[in-house]
């Protein structure tokens, strides 16, 4: 069975930056497709990030958020900064059995439980 668990989340100023981390286990995720999906309150789940050998971006976060992942450790991780307002959400740490790029939420299998960010004004 395959879990994810995400940590890193926090409250943090406008302008400031975090690091969330998502450690899977129960595969060996060298080549999949590892994604990062935000919640906002009373909005749909939106795409962030995705990583398999290169990545993609959601156009908001396009040049202040970065995918990484180390393989060794089967680790996910999502650099966040000039953080703004508008990307306070609940963020989740998603896993496909594919080696393509997809932001469509539906075709990732396995779901962390989420970590919260809060930005303040």
């Amino acid at each position: 069975q395959v879990q994810l668990v995400e940590s890193g989340g926090g409250l943090v100023p406008a302008g400031g930056s975090l690091r969330l981390s998502c450690a899977a286990s129960g595969r060996t995720f060298r080549s999949y497709l590892m994604g990062w999906f935000r919640q906002a309150p009373g909005k749909e789940r939106e795409f962030v990030a995705a990583i398999t050998w290169t990545t993609s971006y959601a156009d908001s976060v396009k040049g202040r958020f970065t995918i990484s992942r180390d393989n060794a450790k089967n680790a996910v991780y999502l650099q966040m900064n000039s953080l703004k307002p508008e990307d306070t959400a609940v963020y989740y740490c998603a896993h496909a059995s594919a080696s393509y790029l997809t932001t469509v939420s539906g075709e990732y299998e396995y779901w962390g439980q989420g970590t919260q960010v809060t930005v303040s004004s």
